[in-house]
């Protein structure tokens, strides 16, 4: 669970579809981070975020 206690959210927004670098056009987690999602602690949730936030800002 998060600081607050609720669980971390998914940044998965239902547009599944893996790019030429192997990265959602929809979240931007790679594919490794998206399967790695349903058994991460929350340190490795945060973690993917970060990385999340990096590409998503890289991108635009």
């Amino acid at each position: 669970m998060s600081e607050t206690g609720q669980p971390i959210k998914s940044p998965c927004i239902e547009v599944c579809a893996l790019d030429d670098h192997n990265v959602c056009i929809g979240c931007y987690r790679t594919a490794d981070e998206i399967i790695d999602w349903f058994a991460a602690s929350d340190d490795r949730k945060r973690v993917i975020l970060e990385a999340v936030q990096r590409r998503r800002t890289a991108s635009s």
